[in-house]
């Protein structure tokens, strides 16, 4: 199998899977709907976030921390 086949047939996997549900919960940003993440939800979205960084160059995490400075930067000053 290619990998363009994989990714199409990946896309096409339903959020009422088990897989789906994972992938869901991995990439779920709005704040309000994280407040109502169950422990268990958390820990799954928690645990695939800390080998997200973990998987990151030092470089990829000082961008990052730079991003956020300027966030910050913004909103309080």
């Amino acid at each position: 199998m290619t990998w363009s086949e994989f990714c199409t047939l990946l896309a096409g996997i339903m959020p009422k899977t088990p897989l789906g549900e994972v992938v869901s919960i991995r990439s779920e940003e709005d704040k309000d709907i994280l407040k109502s993440f169950t422990p268990e939800q958390h820990r799954i979205r928690n645990e695939w976030r800390n080998r997200q960084v973990e998987s990151m160059t030092d470089e990829e995490k000082k961008d990052k921390i730079q991003e956020l400075q300027e966030i910050f930067a913004k909103a309080f000053n």
